[in-house]
Order: C-alpha cells, then structure tokens, then sequence
C-alpha cells in the first residue's frame, strides 16, 4: 500500500503524545483535556430520545433541520446581536468541521491564510490538507495575544485571502478587544481578506464582553461565525457545531459537506434546538463556576516559584508564562507529568510562539485543581 504523500509521514501531535501517556499512568491529575467536566443536562437528553420516538430517524436535511437553524438564529440574536437567517446557517460534524469546509470553499492551492498564534492546531492541519499556503503571526503575552495592526498589516501579500481568528482563544483563553477586532475589521476590509471567527467559547467570556466578529461594520457579508453547543451547553459528545455566514458560502460548504457527512445526527440537532432554546440560566451558572476554578489557579500560579499567570477572560484556559524555570516548556510538561502526575499541554503545541508557555485547562473540579496545583507548587519548589 502506498499512502499519499501528504500523510506518508505522519508526526503525533505533542498534545496527543501527552494524551496516551496519560491514560498508561495511574494517579494523573489531567488539566489537559479542553471539554467541559458536566454532564449533559438529562432534560436535553430527553429531547433527543423524545425526537427518536417520534419518528427523527432517517436521513435530515443537509443542512440541517430548519427548527434548529431557527434556534442558532435566535441564540444569537439574543446573546450577541447577531441578526442571521435560517438559510445563512449550516449545522455541522462538530464545531471542527465547520472551518475545513470554509477552508475548502475559500482556498485554492497556493492562497495565503493566516493564523494568529498561539492558534488551535487543527486550523494549520485543515489549512495544509487545502494547499494553502500558511502565515503564522505570532502574537506577544504584553499584548493579550492579540495582533497589532501593523503587524496584521505586513503579514498580507497579493495572495492572502483568509484570516483565522478565535476569540475567545484556545489555548490563551484571552479574549480580543473591540477596540483591537475594529482594527482588524478594517484591515479586512482594506485587503477584501474574509474571515472565519472561531467563537465556540463565547458563552464563556466572564470578564469584559464578547464580540462577534460580523456585528462590526461591514463584516457580516466578509465573516464566517463558526460555534456549537459543546462547550456552552456541555454536548461535545453529541457532535453539532454549525456556521453561520453569506448564502454562497453556506450552500458551497453544504454541498461539500454532503460528499463527507451527508447531514448531521437527527436526534443530537432536535436536542441541540431545545438546549439552546431553553438553557440561558445554565450558561451563566456554568460560566460563573468557570471564572471562580481560573481566578483559583491563576491565584495560585502566581504564588509559585517561576511562574506567572495573567487572567484570562474567557474560555477555561489558562496560559501561564514558564520561561523563569528556564525549561523548554514540552521538557517541562513531560518532567511535571512524570514527576508530580499533572498532566499539561506545551505551548508549543499552538505555534512557535506558545515557547516558554503551557496551557492548563480548568476543566476539574476544585478539589481535583487544588490538589493538582499543590503539586505544582511542590514541584516548581524542588525545580
């Protein structure tokens, strides 16, 4: 057998290296994995198996069942005053899917697209399996990890086309201003750049404000909204994110997606439609809990001896700054992992520029994030 010469030498990502290691260890306290510790709701659960009774088991719509488009529609209107039509919207295989569609619709082999570092590692994967062409622009911890704009300026070429943007951010959990998007939006504007707005954690934004992308001035008809119930209403296991941007766009990436899915799970769109239309006051309860774990571990890592910790303001994601250990920061998490059982993720495994950073995910209860920061805290002191 010969494999196509794009995968003919597969590399493991340090995160999933971090991953299996994990599951052959005992003991392991495991900050590492970015979905929420709640289960789904059972009322949720009810309207999935209330939908299979009632006949929701054959194939859906490609694009999805319009209820549950409706219901995207309405959610974020409410939430974040985003005005968008049924047919502006595709429900999707995971928020994941969302952006290899646009990416497929968008670039032709050779097009730029950049990635705002430190970004989430798929974006680069999907990006390459196109033929594009990528730019890294890396980002800086004084500036909230957010681009300047004369930055962002001189990244652009005659063939960039595409920018990736994710706020709040994985693996940062930093959230841009509107001062800094209304920067960006021009530039975008300036360039004709389009841009998918990775915004799957803004029910998760517990100080400032989130702002979608395509609510700026002249973005809605340059901007893909990507999003999903995994993170906001604890459903990754049921595989739905969506997208939300200009027909052409919804019904090419529709059209792709129908080579690949050919629709998504009747019974996870019928739950998805009443989790977003009827769980708001869980949004808050669980984004309350998530902002008292951060402000917990922040508090303590910057307690501890070489470290630092700015907050952040969304997501559950903290990237504290451990370049005073003077330890590569994947020798440190494979060393935190192997001496104290904490397991991490190298900032490295997000860009070049997540050097000297790791990201802990405070995804576990208090009990679990206390005794894992007690061993770091133990460890650090030993270092």
């Amino acid at each position: 057998m010969r494999l196509a010469d794009r995968y003919s030498k597969p590399q493991s990502s340090e995160m999933l290296k971090i991953f299996l290691a994990t599951e052959k260890m005992d003991g392991v306290l495991n900050l590492g994995i970015g979905e929420p510790d709640f289960d789904t709701e059972h009322d949720i659960i009810d309207a999935a198996a209330a939908a299979g009774k009632n006949g929701f088991t054959h194939y859906p719509p490609t694009q999805g069942y319009i209820d549950t488009r409706e219901a995207v529609c309405g959610y974020w209107k409410r939430h974040h005053a985003l005005e968008s039509a049924p047919e502006e919207v595709l429900l999707t295989s995971g928020g994941i899917q969302a952006p290899f569609l646009a990416m497929q619709a968008l670039l032709n082999p050779g097009d730029e697209i950049i990635l705002i570092e430190p970004y989430f590692t798929p974006y680069a994967v999907q990006a390459d399996v196109c033929g594009a062409s990528l730019i890294k622009l890396e980002t800086k911890e004084e500036n909230g990890f957010a681009p300047l704009a004369c930055d962002l300026e001189n990244a652009i070429t005659p063939r960039t086309r595409v920018l990736v943007l994710n706020s709040p951010c994985n693996p940062t959990g930093r959230v841009v201003s509107r001062e800094r998007m209304e920067e960006i939006a021009g530039i975008a504007e300036r360039h004709d750049l389009f841009v998918l707005s990775d915004e799957i954690y803004e029910s998760l934004v517990h100080r400032g404000k989130h702002i979608s992308f395509a609510t700026l001035p002249g973005m809605k008809e340059r901007t893909l909204t990507m999003g999903g119930v995994s993170k906001s209403h604890c459903m990754t296991g049921w595989r739905m994110g969506y997208a939300i941007g200009p027909v052409e766009l919804i019904r090419t990436m529709t059209a792709i997606a129908a080579s690949q899915t050919y629709g998504l799970n009747t019974m996870t769109q019928k739950a998805a439609a009443y989790a977003i239309t009827n769980h708001d006051a869980k949004l808050i309860e669980r984004r309350s809990i998530f902002a008292e774990r951060m402000n917990y571990v922040a508090g303590r890592l910057n307690k501890m001896k070489n470290v630092t910790c700015d907050n952040a303001e969304g997501a559950f994601y903290l990237f504290p700054n451990i370049k005073g250990i003077g330890i590569k920061c994947v020798n440190l998490v494979w060393k935190l992992l192997e001496d104290a059982h904490v397991a991490t993720i190298p900032g490295t495994a997000f860009g070049s520029s997540g050097e000297g950073y790791i990201r802990i995910a405070c995804t576990r209860s208090m009990e679990v994030l206390t005794q894992a920061m007690d061993r770091m805290e133990a460890f650090c002191e030993k270092l």
